[in-house]
């Protein structure tokens, strides 16, 4: 019997429905940058995607799967910006109404872009708690539906496909694929999708040091939370990770690596300077990880996936 919670077929189907509202995003590759890590590295470019972000592809799959009585009553989340960002684009595509919970040091650019969709921000304290309550009283107040930003296996469905194309788009077997880990979404959607596609390839996780619950929960076996708010320049990863996630990383991710706020930032400046296109923080972090660790990843062929590009510059200091 599969005790696996998504199986492959679920994955085909939300690959499907979100088909024609994202973009198959390119894979790049960059010759100096292979140099310097030792390896072949493959990069699927989610930062081209919808929203600037590979959310777009679990928040339109989660929402797109909803009924017409569901929709009507709309839909509300918590984000501090790629997933409110395609929370607010799949409600505008489908014709609800969106609320979401931004915490007040969300970068300007996430934010303005969820208001440019037409959904209604309600901002907090930055901590998981404050997010949860504010979250629970649109919830209450409105009867809207709760589109969890990784929790929730339609999210987790519709992240996987990144992890899809990538397998799919490459004439070779990837040795490992590695993408950064915040509250789980993509790390288990890619490690369930690698399993079913490419099960001998490794998949890691990489996750900033300041917010390292994935990292000891994966050492522990058990479920840890980061008790006091991370201070990371990788903004996207400073959730806690959630458990459906962790149950699928326990079992199908073979290693999480961390890296500092340096090493992210090198990284991330190394793709701005060699490959020429823009991503964020939270993404450089799987580049950070296999430069850092380059005796693991040396003479492999390496998928990275490159979550997203959404920038506030002005919070930007090399």
């Amino acid at each position: 019997m599969n005790d696996l919670p998504l199986t492959l077929t679920d994955f085909e189907q939300a690959h499907d429905r979100i088909r024609p509202y994202v973009h198959r995003t390119p894979i790049l590759t960059s010759e100096s940058i292979n140099a310097l890590a030792g390896c072949e590295i493959h990069f699927k470019c989610e930062n081209f995607q919808k929203v600037g972000a590979f959310k777009a592809r679990g928040g339109i799959n989660a929402i797109r799967s909803l009924s017409e009585e569901e929709l009507q009553r709309g839909v509300a989340t918590h984000s501090s910006g790629n997933h409110a960002q395609a929370v607010a684009l799949a409600a505008k595509l489908v014709g609800t109404k969106a609320w979401i919970v931004m915490p007040i040091n969300a970068p300007k650019v996430k934010k303005d872009a969820v208001l440019g969709y037409g959904a209604e921000v309600i901002e907090c304290e930055p901590t998981l708690q404050a997010r949860e309550d504010n979250l629970a009283k649109v919830i209450t107040d409105h009867g809207a539906i709760m589109i969890h930003p990784y929790n929730d296996h339609r999210i987790i469905q519709g992240q996987g496909t990144a992890a899809k194309e990538l397998l799919e788009d490459s004439s070779f077997q990837f040795d490992y694929l590695l993408a950064p880990i915040g509250g789980g979404g993509l790390i288990s959607g890619t490690a369930l999708m690698t399993h079913y596609l490419s099960p001998e390839t490794k998949v890691i996780g990489a996750e900033p040091e300041a917010a390292d619950d994935a990292y000891r929960s994966f050492k522990s076996g058990s479920l840890e939370k980061n008790e006091t708010p991370p201070k990371t320049v990788a903004d996207g990863l400073l959730t806690n990770l959630g458990e459906k996630n962790f149950e699928v990383i326990k079992k199908y991710v073979h290693d999480v690596l961390l890296v500092n706020d340096k090493e992210i930032m090198a990284a991330m400046r190394l793709v701005w300077e060699r490959m020429k296109i823009i991503i964020e923080p939270s993404c450089a972090t799987p580049l950070a990880a296999v430069l850092k660790n380059r005796e693991l990843f040396e003479g492999k062929k390496v998928g990275i996936i490159l979550s997203g590009g959404n920038v506030d510059f002005e919070k930007i200091q090399f």
